[in-house]
């Protein structure tokens, strides 16, 4: 059997691989962080941290938060307006170049490795060990944890060949405005319910400038102008004086995988697992907290990885995989039934704002049977 270099080697340096390094180095896990780009870099995001995520770091992230709001504004199709709001930051707003670093940072103190500018080229299987290659060398290791993002590289060399989550287009502006249009929107945190078909537009106010993006996160396998749409929403509420657009596109799996998140001991995390909420598409959180699961399930079972990798599928199932099937639930009525929604929206919308927000600070979750409930409600009030 070959030597183990390390007993963990982590790929991609986002919230979930950088938050599992933290957690397997202040265990005495020794781990290497693989980054296939120079940190910090630009990630595409719109950067929204809810409450249950920030309530979860393990240290102060105060260095890295642009702003954050306790109230956020939903705009229904109509132009109504639902303010939903807590005693907590209900949003906290980053940038995911300094965020992702002040974890990684974090990891690299607890004693993780950090190998940046290093692409990943091979995984080979030997009995118990692993060999990770890249193009800066090759370590053997106990145990990956995938968290390289939606087109992971590492779930495609670790066996997972076929695309079984659904992902969701969304175009997302960086948008540098002058200090008058900033000051008009600077305060306001909203999401505009139906400004694209089977999903939403969002605008996020960040220490200089404005996240702005629209995505489609139903299942419509529809083509969508995205570009259009994202211009066509930015019109709409209100921004004209704008200096400067950085445009980003990107895909959110918004279901998870069906055919598994473990195989020869590599775990699957974040958006490589699919990962983010089918409902909100709000990634950030439930990617730390996978990671922090598989860092967990790798820590309890440091002396048998197999048996680290069924405690995986087990806290999974324990604890983010019934929220995300509720959710998706929840989404597939949400998006694919819009008159019914609006209907239930325009006569509970403040019920459900509130629920969604407690959802965001973690002090609610999905309830089930969900979807019944709403129809029950819309059915009730429709006139035949």
């Amino acid at each position: 059997m070959s030597s183990v270099d390390f007993q963990v080697a982590v790929i991609g340096a986002g919230p979930a691989g950088a938050s599992a390094a933290y957690k397997l180095g202040i265990a005495g896990i020794s781990c290497i962080l693989i980054e296939k780009q120079k940190l910090p870099r630009y990630k595409v995001c719109g950067g929204g941290l809810v409450y249950r995520g920030l309530n979860s770091m393990s240290f102060d992230i105060s260095s890295v938060i642009e702003r954050q709001f306790d109230t956020i504004d939903i705009f229904l199709k109509n132009g109504k307006s639902i303010k939903t709001s807590s005693t907590e930051p209900m949003v906290t707003m980053i940038m995911r170049d300094s965020f992702d670093h002040l974890i990684t940072k974090k990891a690299q103190e607890a004693g993780v490795q950090l190998q940046d500018q290093t692409k990943l080229t091979a995984i080979n299987h030997d009995n118990q060990v692993i060999q990770v290659v890249t193009d800066k060398g090759s370590w053997n290791v106990e145990a990956i944890i995938a968290a390289d993002g939606v087109y992971s590289p590492t779930a495609r060399m670790s066996g997972w060949k076929n695309e079984t989550r659904h992902l969701a287009p969304a175009l997302e502006y960086e948008v540098y405005v002058t200090d008058a249009e900033f000051k008009k929107h600077k305060d306001i945190v909203r999401f505009d319910i139906d400004a694209i078909k089977s999903g939403y537009g969002w605008s996020f106010p960040k220490k200089d400038h404005l996240s702005v993006g629209v995505g489609a996160f139903g299942v419509d396998k529809k083509k969508t102008d995205l570009k259009s749409l994202c211009m066509d929403y930015m019109k709409r509420i209100g921004i004209n004086e704008v200096t400067h657009i950085d445009k980003h596109g990107f895909n959110v799996p918004v279901t998870p995988r069906t055919d598994g998140f473990v195989k020869n001991n590599v775990f699957l995390t974040g958006d490589a697992a699919g990962f983010a909420d089918p409902l909100t598409a709000e990634g950030i959180s439930n990617a730390i907290r996978s990671g922090n699961l598989a860092a967990q399930s790798i820590i309890e079972n440091a002396n048998n990885i197999t048996i680290a990798g069924e405690r995986y599928l087990e806290l999974l199932n324990d604890d983010l995989l019934p929220q995300i099937k509720t959710a998706q639930q929840l989404a597939k009525w949400f998006y694919s039934h819009p008159k019914l929604r609006n209907v239930v929206l325009n006569k509970y919308g403040q019920e459900f704002a509130d629920y969604v927000a407690g959802i965001f600070a973690g002090t609610k979750t999905y309830p089930e049977n969900v979807t019944k409930r709403l129809k029950e409600k819309a059915l009730s009030m429709v006139s035949f």
